[in-house]
């Protein structure tokens, strides 16, 4: 049997995870677990269900393609939270069934309707309860909801993104929202470790303002170190250079040539060897205190050639180098078809990006396509 014919590895197969949980942050955690094996159920409100259902254009089948993207691998529930025996239902669900409980509804509102981590855990000790918070759970802030956009302005990201005399720039994708799911998989992972050893759960907390912090990692060292604000440096970064794109004849390349032996491979591809002698070039510290310099004078040589001829000679002289691609060229490079990474649903008219782990060479895939709004009512408040 080969590897794409075996079954995948799904280690949180037996667990069960209860996701009150909406847009990206908390849906994109659920989805993580449920494409790990674990069985997902996603409490949604009656009217509506959760509110990235709606968001678009475009939508397939009357639901957004951003929702379908997020929400593969769970069982839907809908329910009216406002409704007491229907939310007594939940609460005896969860403190029966789960193991992990994922939210991210409005700073005060599971506690309102007693389905915060105190009550749920003083019903089962066993039950991990991660909250995916806005501002994290104290502080000034902490009642406060929150925002991909808000915290890539907060937490400094949108300060040291794009280029210096124009406009504040959004990373183009939620990375705040997404690197918080990821956060919470990885402290769930890590609770689901010590209830193991002491059979206990916990109370796990990520915030988006946190997520935000931990990408600003670098910049926040450099500042307390050098007391110097960072710059925004376009495709460039802060800690070496040549690192960044630059213009050929009909498109762009980013060539990341960091280390000094890197740099003397691209100056003589670049047919000017003696840039690695020159003392304004010759190490890490001299090509970043003289980066304006060395920018001007690579984009000269690079833009003479289209883009394929420059990648061509890059790659032949050991140079770390790549194209900007579109998104339907990365869809379609060989690289991400040999991966298996995509994933088709409804008949191959939506493609989604699968769970980016292989166990064994085989990785998990689609067992439930994203649900129908309380598809699951019945099958799930059966189950005791």
């Amino acid at each position: 049997m080969t590897s794409s014919q075996q079954e995948p590895h799904l280690p949180l197969k037996n667990m069960l995870v209860v996701e009150l949980g909406h847009s990206v942050a908390a849906p994109f955690a659920g989805q993580i677990l449920g494409d790990l094996g674990a069985r997902v159920i996603k409490i949604e409100k009656a009217d509506g269900g959760d509110d990235a259902r709606a968001w678009g254009p475009p939508f397939l089948d009357g639901t957004s393609t951003c929702y379908l993207s997020l929400n593969r691998n769970k069982h839907s529930v809908a329910v009216n939270l406002r409704d007491a025996v229907q939310l007594d239902r939940v609460r005896e669900f969860i403190a029966g069934n789960a193991d992990v409980v994922l939210q991210n509804l409005r700073p005060g509102s599971v506690e309102k309707l007693e389905l915060g981590a105190a009550a749920l855990r003083k019903r089962n000790d066993r039950l991990i309860y991660c909250n995916l918070g806005a501002f994290g759970r104290s502080g000034p802030l902490s009642d406060r909801p929150g925002y991909d956009p808000l915290m890539q302005a907060y937490g400094g990201i949108m300060s040291v993104t794009g280029e210096e005399g124009r406009p504040p720039v959004r990373v183009g994708v939620s990375i705040v929202d997404m690197a918080t799911g990821m956060w919470a998989v990885i402290g769930i992972l890590a609770a689901l470790h010590q209830r193991a050893i002491t059979g206990r759960g916990c109370e796990v907390d990520v915030s988006l303002f946190e997520s935000a912090l931990a990408w600003m990692t670098v910049h926040v060292a450099n500042f307390t170190a050098s007391g110097e604000l960072p710059a925004r440096l376009g495709s460039g970064a802060v800690i070496t250079a040549p690192y960044q794109a630059f213009r050929a004849k009909d498109g762009y390349v980013v060539i990341a040539a960091g280390n000094d032996s890197l740099f003397r491979k691209l100056a003589a591809a670049l047919g000017r060897p003696g840039w690695a002698d020159d003392e304004k070039f010759r190490t890490s510290e001299a090509r970043l205190k003289n980066k304006q310099e060395l920018v001007a004078l690579i984009e000269a040589e690079v833009s003479r050639s289209p883009m394929s001829e420059c990648i061509e000679r890059l790659e032949q002289a050991g140079v770390p180098c790549a194209p900007i691609q579109d998104v339907g060229q990365v869809l379609s490079a060989p690289q991400t078809e040999a991966l298996g990474i995509l994933q088709s649903l409804a008949g191959g008219r939506l493609r989604l990006v699968g769970l980016p782990i292989s166990f064994g060479g085989v990785r998990p895939g689609v067992r439930l396509p994203p649900a129908g709004l309380g598809e699951h009512n019945e099958e799930i408040f059966r189950t005791r």
